[in-house]
């Protein structure tokens, strides 16, 4: 995960992630690597799944903090648990981001965590919002975070196009993931990812062998 740490003893030494969520035709994925370090290049877990459900058809991929992400979800999924009986409905995705906007604002001092939700509802169907550190919210089609994101701007802005069909979607989400991971000393493992659309969810896993190989590996 990522996350700067000031201390004297340990300046410099930071933490690392790839997570991204992509909007197509129906649906939307969303995903991560699965490597968790601490103390730079040390891997504290291999098998990390950052993308964590909050609800039926809503799922956080989590930056920064192991910790304070996880505090934070545990924090949104009890509350839209409550909110859905309340309401005699499931949650809409925006609520939901909002309520770890809320979280993370009033709580921005002590945090260091980002998260991107993504999810399908009856109102708007697929979506992904983006909630930053400082707890701005925006609402995206496509969406990178972490430190591997940076070495993946220009494959994502030339390769995502809207209404892609779910079979091109995971595909990309799983190229991008894969070029995010053999560039990025921090991010690694396998990759973790979620299709949501209205009929189902599906969890797929690409193990490390099985992910795709470029020219330069």
């Amino acid at each position: 995960m990522e996350k700067h740490y000031t201390d004297s003893k340990v300046k410099g030494v930071s933490t690392g992630t790839t997570i991204l969520a992509a909007v197509f035709d129906g649906g939307v994925v969303i995903g991560s690597d699965s490597r968790a370090s601490i103390g730079g290049d040390y891997i504290s877990s291999k098998t990390m799944n950052k993308v964590i459900q909050v609800h039926d058809r809503i799922f956080c991929g989590i930056a920064g903090s192991l910790a304070d992400a996880q505090a934070v979800t545990k924090a949104a999924k009890s509350h839209l648990s409550f909110h859905s009986v309340q309401m005699e409905s499931p949650p809409l995705v925006v609520a939901a981001a909002s309520v770890l906007k809320d979280l993370c604002y009033k709580n921005k001092e002590e945090l260091q965590a980002g998260f991107m939700t993504a999810g399908w509802d009856r109102k708007k169907g697929p979506q992904i919002y983006v909630v930053a550190l400082g707890g701005m919210l925006l609402n995206q089609q496509v969406t990178i975070g972490g430190s591997g994101s940076t070495y993946i701007f220009g494959y994502v802005d030339a390769k995502y196009k809207p209404n892609m069909t779910r079979e091109e979607c995971v595909q990309f989400a799983t190229n991008a993931l894969a070029l995010a991971m053999g560039r990025d000393n921090v991010s690694g493992g396998v990759a973790h990812l979620v299709v949501i659309t209205e009929k189902e969810v599906e969890h797929v896993v690409v193990p490390g062998d099985k992910l795709p190989r470029f020219h330069d590996e």
